[in-house]
């Protein structure tokens, strides 16, 4: 899955390259990490929604903030390098803290140059 975002940069989910691009230069890989927790008043409306069943959307909102500043700070990280894509993007998270407390988020991919695949070299 592809997505070009407004300024050009292109976040794939496999890194394999179909179509009108080519890598011409691999970059390394990048990470972009958050980490989140709620304050006790998320706490108390999360543990309300629980008594009732379902989605606790105070967290559901947290935890999707969270991956788009992931893939953010990834995608900032690759433009430092040159980068005008990310191949092979992952999103990993995990619980850590006292009583698992705050969620963290990672975006890891590969930062490369694209190029169209008719350009001259």
């Amino acid at each position: 899955m592809a997505d070009q975002t407004d300024d050009g940069f292109i976040v794939l989910t496999t890194p394999h390259i179909y179509g009108k691009h080519e890598v011409v230069k691999i970059l390394g890989i990048i990470t972009g990490i958050t980490v989140r927790t709620r304050g006790m008043g998320g706490m108390i409306i999360a543990n309300l929604q629980a008594i009732g069943g379902g989605e606790i959307t105070s967290f559901t909102s947290e935890v999707e903030k969270a991956r788009y500043e992931a893939i953010d700070r990834m995608k900032e990280k690759a433009k430092s390098l040159g980068a005008n894509a990310v191949i092979g993007m992952d999103i990993e998270t995990t619980t850590m803290g006292a009583s698992d407390s705050m969620i963290m988020i990672s975006a890891t991919g590969t930062a490369v140059v694209l190029r169209e695949a008719n350009a001259k070299k």
